[in-house]
């Protein structure tokens, strides 16, 4: 038996790889990682990691091939990969690439000069099987990689997103209603305050701001009666 795992700082690659991956995947298409691909007939290579269509394929009856390969790089001479991403755009994978994890860059593979092609930390990979273009420097830097994750489903309209966003939004009129009262000096007690700033309600908060334009006290802009 033979086992293959990976050190730091390799592992550690394949983790943020997946993390960034998975969040970006778009409708219609899944995620895999370490996925058998047999590319040929003596070939037993799993992708580190890779997207493709979901379901069946009728014109085959198996799996869809994958659009994207990823490979992470650590020990691996550069011929050895090359001879890989050959093979696997032979096969008909789309767009393969690579995260060199020494000297900290992400290369695609360009079928037109048989080689690797640098992307720039700045740059972004945009494809159809992508919710929305993913940085090249979330692959490389863990704050990046959480902030496109965060955009990511964002764009998948996340319901813990969507959430969040409509709270930092109450959250900015109860804020402004406080502000408003405090220009016209109008007092707020403490119990007052933390009652407007707790409202998430978005009709009750619009309703209450308009008030405080014109309120002479905090219960003329809380009362619903």
């Amino acid at each position: 038996m033979v086992a293959s795992p990976a050190k730091r700082p390799h592992a550690t690659q394949h983790s943020r790889l997946d993390y960034v991956l998975e969040a970006h995947v778009a409708p219609g298409y899944e995620a895999a990682t370490d996925l058998l691909t047999r590319f040929s007939v003596d070939s037993d290579f799993a992708t580190d990691a890779c997207i493709s269509r979901e379901g069946i394929d009728p014109a085959t009856g198996e799996r869809y091939l994958e659009e994207f390969a990823f490979e992470v790089v650590s020990k691996q001479n550069e011929q050895h990969v090359t001879t890989k991403a050959q093979r696997m755009h032979q096969r008909g994978v789309r767009r393969i690439f690579t995260i060199w994890v020494k000297g900290q860059r992400v290369c695609e593979w360009s079928p037109e000069s048989r080689g690797w092609r640098r992307l720039e930390a700045g740059a972004q990979i945009e494809d159809p099987c992508l919710v929305r273009p993913l940085p090249v420097s979330a692959l490389l830097d863990a704050a990046e990689a959480d902030d496109a994750v965060a955009e990511a489903l964002n764009a998948k309209d996340n319901p813990v997103i969507q959430r969040l966003k409509a709270e930092g939004r109450a959250e900015a009129v109860a804020e402004s209603i406080l502000k408003i009262l405090a220009a016209r000096g109008v007092a707020v007690g403490a119990a007052e305050r933390q009652e407007i700033l707790r409202c998430r309600d978005r009709e009750r908060l619009d309703r209450w701001l308009l008030r405080a334009t014109q309120a002479s006290s905090v219960a003329e802009v809380t009362s619903e009666l």
